[in-house]
């Protein structure tokens, strides 16, 4: 997990940010806030963040969901890019984490269009299924042994055309190292070569933060 694109040298960088980010006050006081918590190499960077919302205003999203939502970060920018009627559903186990983002999304004027659901998130993916529920734009960032498990649900959700976006697939270059053999290295190389061959998308892992793999749902 890393809160930057960890294989560009400092300055290289830095200028990536000077050159194209246009981050919010906003987002970047979140951003700062959550830098301080003991956990914040959970949360995204700024330009990830920033892709995640040009991706939801690329192909017109009105309807997202976030598996993993920490303190809001994500959330926040994808629901920037939502349209104003647009609806985002966000899940996280945690009431601690999610209660920093409510202040932001509050001041950001977003927070109408932040569905929050607290608990597991095989559960609440599984009610939004039995509603009916469909998505333009998913966003999966949560632990890792469940990714299998999460996108099997989300690609139900999303509708065909929809785009999966999935964190963490390079993990830090772990999955290239045969001496790491933990769980959540596992399920990530597991999900990879899964993905790879899953005839259900379109696929593109692009080397962004700590490696982004977009699925477009056939």
């Amino acid at each position: 997990m890393t809160r930057r694109t960890n294989h560009l040298p400092a300055p290289l960088y830095d200028y990536l940010l000077d050159v194209s980010l246009r981050e919010p006050p906003v987002l970047r006081r979140l951003r700062d806030e959550t830098a301080l918590l003991p956990e914040s190499n959970m949360q995204i960077g700024p330009e990830q963040g920033q892709l995640l919302a040009f991706l939801v205003e690329l192909i017109g999203a009105g309807t997202g969901l976030e598996i993993g939502t920490f303190t809001g970060y994500s959330a926040l920018w994808v629901a920037l890019a939502l349209p104003e009627d647009g609806r985002l559903v966000a899940c996280d186990v945690s009431e601690e984490w999610t209660s920093v983002g409510r202040r932001y999304w509050v001041e950001a004027g977003v927070d109408h269009k932040i569905d929050l659901r607290i608990g597991p998130a095989g559960e609440t993916l599984d009610a939004l299924a039995d509603d009916g529920a469909s998505f333009d734009f998913a966003f999966i960032d949560a632990d890792k042994e469940g990714y299998d498990d999460y996108y099997e649900r989300v690609l139900r959700l999303v509708r065909a055309g929809g785009l999966l976006a999935i964190d963490n697939t390079l993990w830090e270059g772990k999955v290239v190292d045969p001496s790491v053999t933990d769980t959540d290295t596992a399920s990530i190389r597991a999900l990879n070569e899964k993905l790879r061959d899953d005839p259900r998308i379109s696929l593109s892992l692009v080397p962004v933060a700590d490696g982004l793999t977009l699925a477009r749902k056939r």
